[in-house]
């Protein structure tokens, strides 16, 4: 199954004089780091044990889930975050070297879904889904400017 950065392959897509590349279910990114003192709790509260943080490990996984979706973005096109749905399962220490990866899970017509892991040298330490979305740069800066309030839906009732 094919998507588009912005567009289902199986919806009608609005005509535009360049088509985005098409992205496929399964597509991936990765992104590595070494937990240095910075990304750790005590770097946050001096009282707190120094392992890996779990806001560390998010912003790991992102920066994998983004690395997943950005090659078929075109022109002034990037991913944002929408949405974070993660556990963080073990810890991790000052020198563990962590790896994030993401796969392209799903795509609903406005949000890709991506499942992301995180492993240190010793075992999975946390796993998830994070939700991206397609903007433009310029469009999405013009809206900081002239901020207007969101739309949210509300809460369905069980």
């Amino acid at each position: 199954m094919y998507i588009l950065c912005g567009f289902s392959l199986g919806r009608r897509a609005p005509v535009h004089p360049e088509m985005p590349k098409p992205i496929p279910i399964g597509a991936r990114g990765q992104a590595e780091e070494t937990v240095e003192f910075k990304h750790t709790l005590t770097a946050h509260h001096s009282t707190l044990p120094p392992v890996y943080s779990t806001p560390d490990m998010i912003r790991l996984m992102e920066t994998a889930a983004f690395r997943a979706l950005q090659p078929y973005c075109e022109r002034d096109e990037i991913t944002v975050g929408t949405s974070i749905h993660v556990e963080h399962r073990a810890a991790s220490g000052i020198g563990a070297r962590i790896r994030a990866e993401a796969v392209v899970e799903s795509f609903d017509g406005r949000f890709y879904t991506v499942r992301v892991t995180a492993r240190d040298d010793v075992q999975e330490i946390g796993r998830g889904t994070v939700g991206r979305a397609v903007v433009s740069v310029e469009k999405f800066l013009k809206r900081l400017t002239n901020p207007q309030p969101a739309e949210i839906e509300p809460p369905r009732g069980d």
